[in-house]
């Protein structure tokens, strides 16, 4: 398995009794405790998994769930998730635990724990659960911290785990497969591998914090139409003449964001498939990035990964929702009926509905989300892509990246542009109605 990002330095000797106090405007713990690298081990098990995009934003927000489930219970300024995450409960089992135990620990292992027990190959967590407990004993930590801090690690996953149940998502094998309509307008397989729809009934699963699945409904799309004076027709017109004129700077953007979990090239008889990290991996990475870069001490930097993981998996039930709602035709089925036979798209086209992109709604939410917390102008450099093929590119904020992150589908002849624009609107209405709620308890800018 790929084990990039995995490097754990040793840097400091974690202390025992450590101030659980989420004032303090540095980081205050040791590079081996760096959230972002419990979260990029689970990503990597989610490349090995192929996981779609909306179950992997599903994945981060139950595993940075239960780090700030223990970092709530040991910083009474951090407001418990009861707060503001749905029909959560929160339960007086840590007031029950009476040894010592270092919380930094427990949460960091918790993140790897909770993954281990939801992801397909979870059991592949091990070897990085394995590895951490082996640079906390070469760092001298004391054995009895180590344990007991993995015992209320396992206690929070188990509690999270508990509440993912009841979310619906082990509800849908059982319901009504999903069958392609051979309908003008309306979705089909796409070459090369036709594969059948991702999640049809994502709808169904249970948001984190806004109040149902079509609740920022977006303006309906440009209607379908083979009329050259339409509407619809010109727009397709747009993705066809665009992918014959891409620069190469377009190209590298189109490429940067595809994020594809699993793409197919085909050579005759043969079929190779590549595996890359999801949409929500990229922004989850961007996080730990900024994150890092604005020097957050451990308690801010795990509510940031936490508000990110929830913004991310309310954003794609929202686009999931209205995908499966519209199910309006892609790029490549319109254009190669009714314009080109033989045209092809810049990225190979996901399998489910176009309307709305799913880039310009996570992307979005996520820069809102992002934005608020960690403030406007936030410049960074994004190397998230290095191990999938693509180099690094700067950006001077979060919405800057967003934007490019969405126009990034017109490049790859992947969305029509209403998709697009009309995407990234109900994203930031996602984030805005989750930033509301969680100004309303406290949850403010983490840096300035």
């Amino acid at each position: 398995m790929m084990r990039y990002f995995k490097g754990l330095h040793l840097l400091f000797c974690i202390a025992i009794a450590i101030p659980a106090s989420s004032a303090v405007k540095f980081k205050d713990y040791p590079d081996y405790l760096q959230p972002d690298k419990a979260i990029n081990s689970v990503s990597m098990v989610m490349v090995h998994d192929v996981v779609s995009p909306p179950a992997a934003g599903r994945y981060y927000a139950y595993c940075m769930l239960s780090a700030y489930y223990i970092v709530a219970a040991n910083d009474k300024q951090q407001p418990e998730l009861e707060k503001f995450i749905k029909d959560f409960k929160n339960t007086s089992v840590f007031d029950t635990i009476h040894f010592k135990y270092d919380y930094r620990i427990a949460a960091y292992f918790s993140i790897l724990e909770t993954a281990k027990l939801m992801l397909p190959s979870g059991f592949m967590m091990e070897d990085d659960e394995d590895a951490f407990v082996k640079i906390l004993q070469n760092s001298k930590v004391d054995p009895t911290i180590i344990t007991h801090s993995i015992t209320v690690a396992k206690i929070a996953s188990g509690l999270i785990i508990s509440f993912s149940k009841a979310d619906n998502y082990n509800k849908l094998s059982a319901l009504k497969r999903y069958t392609p309509l051979k309908e003008d307008g309306k979705w089909y397989p796409t070459p090369p591998a036709y594969m059948e729809a991702v999640e049809p009934n994502w709808k169904t699963i249970r948001p984190m914090v806004i109040d149902s699945s079509n609740q920022f409904k977006p303006v309906s799309p440009i209607p379908f139409s083979i009329d050259t004076n339409a509407a619809f027709y010109k727009q397709a017109v747009d993705v066809y003449i665009k992918s014959k004129h891409l620069s190469g700077t377009e190209t590298e953007i189109a490429s940067f964001w595809d994020c594809n979990p699993f793409a197919i090239t085909t050579s005759g008889h043969m079929s190779i498939g590549f595996k890359k990290i999801s949409p929500g991996g990229h922004w989850m990475h961007i996080t730990g990035l900024a994150v890092t870069k604005a020097h957050l001490n451990f308690n801010q930097s795990i509510l940031v990964l936490t508000m990110e993981g929830v913004t991310l998996m309310d954003a794609f039930i929202s686009t999931w929702d209205e995908k499966y709602s519209s199910n309006r035709i892609r790029p490549e089925t319109y254009i190669n009926k009714y314009i080109d036979i033989k045209w092809q798209p810049f990225l190979q086209t996901p399998p489910f509905p176009e309307y709305t992109s799913g880039h310009a709604v996570v992307s979005n939410a996520s820069a809102t989300m992002l934005t608020y917390l960690l403030g406007d102008n936030f410049a960074y450099t994004d190397n998230t892509e290095i191990p999938f093929g693509s180099g690094e590119r700067s950006f001077k904020s979060f919405k800057q990246a967003a934007q490019e992150a969405s126009i990034s589908r017109f490049y790859g002849g992947i969305h029509f542009m209403d998709s697009i624009t009309n995407g990234n609107m109900q994203g930031v209405l996602v984030a805005e109605n989750i930033i509301n709620k969680i100004k309303k308890v406290g949850i403010l800018q983490q840096f300035k």
